[in-house]
């Protein structure tokens, strides 16, 4: 069996970690160069930098971060924000970048993702969705989750790994910030429906809610910010924990 993976998540603003919750008030969480030497010898086994505010500010994400994230690490990492065309991804990857995620350009143009998978192979390319409970369905929000669409979010990321996606990074908006849990029943759904990983994201509050979203849904990944960045919980404390319920990690 596969390790579960434990992914520390930096939000990236003006080139500075934030964080907020349900994805507003936002505050600094420190320099993420340094928090990614730090998270690299805490043994995370992967990083994800969003540039929350390119695709709403329509800048390009920041190749420079990646050029310094590159030299200061060795774990593999995945870079968003802003991306909407192959030679975005060209840049960020030439730049040193392990993997690109597209989150509201790939749902504005799907062919995007055909377009990377093509170019790079899946394995580069992770579609991430951010969703939201509206009533009785789940759906697709873009540009930070300030804009609803009219895609239901099990049907878009079938779609995406169809495509080509060769991840899914699901958000969930209403647990995101909130330290309340994962959305185990909104996972468990999606990871049994798909064929690719799929790395939770949104609610981490304790180390018990890792181990509820490994023993609950089977994600390959779980992604936190804050707990991380605050110190709150330990990435080596945590994988202790996990082993001790007898989830595989590295």
């Amino acid at each position: 069996m596969l390790a579960k993976r434990i992914i520390p998540c930096l939000d990236v603003k003006d080139g500075r970690t934030v964080k907020g919750v349900n994805f507003v008030d936002l505050r600094d969480a420190g320099d993420p160069v340094e928090l990614a030497w730090n998270y690299s010898h805490q043994g995370a086994d992967e990083l994800v930098f969003l540039d929350i505010t390119a695709t709403h500010e329509r800048r390009k994400t920041m190749v420079d971060l990646v050029k310094a994230v590159a030299r200061q690490i060795n774990i593999p990492f995945t870079i968003g924000g802003g991306i909407n065309e192959i030679a975005d991804a060209d840049a960020l990857l030439n730049a040193g970048a392990d993997k690109i995620s597209i989150n509201s350009a790939a749902v504005r143009n799907p062919q995007l993702i055909d377009d990377l998978a093509k170019a790079f192979g899946v394995q580069f390319v992770v579609v991430a969705v951010d969703t939201r409970h509206d009533g009785n369905s789940n759906i697709v929000h873009l540009n930070g989750g300030r804009v609803p669409t009219d895609k239901e979010t099990l049907s878009w990321i079938r779609e995406a790994e169809n495509r080509g996606a060769g991840e899914i990074l699901l958000t969930s908006m209403d647990h995101d910030g909130t330290k309340a849990g994962f959305d185990n029943n909104l996972l468990k759904v999606v990871n049994d429906a798909v064929n690719i990983p799929v790395i939770a994201s949104g609610g981490a509050g304790t180390v018990q809610h890792f181990v509820d979203v490994f023993e609950k849904t089977n994600v390959d990944a779980a992604l936190a910010a804050s707990v991380f960045h605050y110190g709150e919980i330990l990435i080596p404390d945590l994988k202790t924990t996990l082993s001790q319920h007898n989830i595989n990690v590295r």
